[in-house]
């Protein structure tokens, strides 16, 4: 490689990172992001938000001292000190060479975020929507710069379950998808390129499906989550059923999303909302979902 080469390189390589909200996934992915090394700007609406996702990091602090590094290294506490927090978009989103939308799965929500984004983001910022469920296409209207959007996909414990789907529309640049797949090497994701526009990526593409399965089979008053998921795990040899993905994830994203769907589909979202989201059961990060945790 020339010296040319290295610097174009540099030049052109995405350093400073804004993550627009601190939501399960959100956090993670800032995170993730910081512990290799990147400035990471937490966006969220208000401060009593930050104030949670405070409590997230240090909790995913203790999480990558025992799963990741070993608690030797000192990573979690430089990603620590790397994660600043907002609540002022602009402010937020100042240095930015890559903003990672992470807000609720809601077309009306994501399509609002880019329009307020647009309007103060630097003209190099790329967006990134790490949207479950959208296509991306939908939303670049709203981003102002449909060259430099795309969709840059985490799982759920992403230092774990380290794949970014990358998947750009009939207008992102080419440089600019390259560009987000050297991004996602560089902290520590295995980049999943995807040749065109699917709704749910590749993981989801698989899971929504499963999962949509199971919200029927409880709607329909065939089995509780207990007997489904027990049926899952032994019938497979997986360590999760789906209900208990379904609080890994959240019950408000599953709501989100079930919402868009068929009849079936949304008779499990109202069922969701009020056994579950009304009385503030929205799954692991809150301690009870389908299941009870801590």
């Amino acid at each position: 490689m020339t010296a040319q080469s290295v610097r174009t390189q540099s030049e052109t390589a995405l350093q400073n990172v804004t993550v627009l909200g601190t939501g399960v996934l959100g956090s993670q992915i800032a995170f993730q992001t910081a512990f290799h090394g990147h400035p990471v700007v937490a966006y969220d609406i208000s401060d009593d938000a930050l104030a949670a996702a405070k409590d997230r990091f240090a909790k995913l602090a203790d999480t990558y001292r025992a799963e990741v590094d070993g608690g030797a290294s000192g990573g979690a506490d430089a990603a620590l000190a790397r994660i600043r927090l907002s609540s002022d978009l602009a402010d937020a989103v100042k240095d930015a060479d890559l903003v990672i939308e992470a807000v609720p799965e809601n077309p009306a929500i994501k399509a609002d975020t880019y329009a307020k984004l647009a309007a103060v983001a630097p003209e190099h910022t790329v967006f990134g929507t790490n949207s479950s469920t959208l296509l991306p296409s939908t939303l670049a209207p709203s981003t102002g710069r449909p060259a430099k959007f795309l969709a840059l996909h985490y799982a759920n414990r992403v230092w774990q379950h380290n794949t970014a789907e990358v998947m750009g529309t009939e207008w992102t640049d080419p440089e600019v998808y390259r560009r987000v797949v050297e991004f996602a090497e560089s902290t520590g994701m295995v980049p999943i390129e995807i040749k065109k526009e699917k709704a749910g990526y590749l993981l989801n593409s698989l899971l929504v499906p499963f999962l949509q399965a199971a919200g029927e089979l409880l709607v329909d008053g065939i089995a509780e989550p207990e007997a489904i998921d027990q049926t899952w795990r032994i019938g497979t040899g997986a360590p999760m059923g789906p209900f208990q993905i379904y609080d890994v994830v959240g019950l408000t994203t599953a709501y989100n999303i079930s919402m868009m769907g068929d009849a079936k589909q949304q008779a499990f979202a109202k069922l969701i909302k009020e056994r579950y989201i009304d009385q503030g059961k929205l799954g692991v990060a809150t301690g009870e979902g389908f299941y009870q945790y801590g």
